[in-house]
């Protein structure tokens, strides 16, 4: 009879087969180590996998999204909406760019931003939407596109969890004007860091290119010629880290059943439990799982003692308002409360789940989590 397993059951684990290690190794063994061939297949493949005709590899989520807003002319004088409940990056780039933050609440059942907020808070100086496909579940771009339509925005969506997510058949990527993933070692598909932008608008494309490029541009009959066109800056991704990408990107429908597979036995094991409810998850929406959060009371009691056992539980993100990055800055409006922000960022817990997870590693989690919520009603 096997032990038990007492061992760390860490929150995401990355997926790093030896075919990862041979293409890295194939990359340092050719010399062309900064962003080149390799880089270019993976931006394809992203492109194969979303249908979508741009793919932007860059060095960050975060950058990725500054591009996208210099790319659709955001800047000083404008206003750019995002929800609240979201890490920090969706924000602060719209500072970055030189324009005012308006920050809304979100649905706090679904997490995803309140697509009735974003109506209220529309002003003339209103430019874009930034809206957070949260953990992997997919937006409503019916709605939104409804409102972008009503009042000529633009929607940048930080898809920053969502690499596999679809709705309604459509893969998340090749919905919004310009969607931006994350490739953070959290992510199921990681390259440590690093970043990927897509749309399917060619000008934009073209500009984002030659701005993660230092405004370069190839000119000539042979684009023989180099052409700075423009201030730009360094953003590139190096052939190391794509290589690593790459390799997974050919692996993802693999790694996104997994994902699913270990979802839906969170999903039987903890359904109709006191004390804990499922984030909602529109109908026609494939999650990705890229996290499984799960709603539960006395949240910080239940995640120090499950720390305590080794078992690596996380929040879901952050309530914006409440840090003073954004309550304390003039370039940041608040358009109305905060209440479903308030909840998930109170109640939301992330659960273990990466592809190596094991039955007996998931068992320990669940049987943990229950009992936890029974000892904290």
């Amino acid at each position: 009879m096997n032990p038990p397993d007492t061992g760390k059951i860490p929150l995401i684990k990355p997926f790093l087969p030896i075919t990862v290690h041979a293409k890295v190794s194939e990359v340092l063994s050719s010399g062309q180590l900064t962003e080149g061939k390799v880089t270019k297949e993976f931006e394809s493949a992203f492109c194969n996998y979303t249908g979508v005709r741009h793919s932007l590899a860059v060095c960050n989520c975060t950058v990725g999204l500054e591009i996208a807003l210099r790319a659709v002319g955001v800047g000083s004088g404008d206003e750019v909406i995002v929800p609240d409940y979201t890490y920090p990056a969706t924000a602060s780039v719209v500072a970055i760019v030189g324009a005012k933050i308006v920050l809304v609440d979100v649905k706090p059942k679904s997490m995803l931003i309140d697509y009735d907020a974003i109506e209220t808070a529309i002003t003339k100086k209103t430019k874009a939407i930034i809206p957070v496909s949260a953990f992997g579940n997919p937006l409503d771009y019916e709605r939104l596109n409804e409102i972008k339509r009503k009042h000529s925005l633009l929607i940048i969506e930080d898809a920053a969890c969502s690499i596999g997510a679809s709705c309604d058949g459509k893969m998340v990527g090749n919905m919004a004007d310009i969607s931006v993933f994350s490739l953070h070692p959290r992510k199921f598909i990681t390259t440590g860091e690093g970043g990927i932008i897509t749309t399917n608008n060619s000008e934009w494309a073209e500009w984002m290119d030659s701005y993660k490029h230092f405004g370069m541009r190839t000119v000539g009959a042979d684009r023989e010629k180099i052409c700075f066109e423009r201030i730009g800056t360094n953003y590139k991704l190096s052939n190391i880290l794509s290589a690593v990408g790459l390799v997974q990107m050919q692996e993802v429908e693999k790694l996104l059943a997994r994902r699913r597979e270990l979802a839906s036995i969170y999903l039987k094991k903890l359904s109709n439990v006191s004390g804990l409810e499922f984030p909602s998850v529109k109908k026609g929406s494939n999650h990705s799982y890229q996290t499984f959060c799960v709603f539960v009371r006395n949240r910080d009691l239940i995640m120090k003692s499950m720390r305590e056992q080794g078992i690596e539980v996380q929040i879901g993100t952050y309530s914006l308002h409440r840090h003073p990055a954004f309550s304390e800055s003039d370039q940041c409006l608040w358009s109305g409360a905060f209440s479903g922000s308030d909840y998930a960022c109170d109640h939301s817990l992330a659960l273990p789940l990466f592809h190596e997870m094991t039955d007996v590693q998931q068992e320990r989690v669940v049987c943990s989590l229950l009992s936890e919520i029974s000892g904290h009603r």
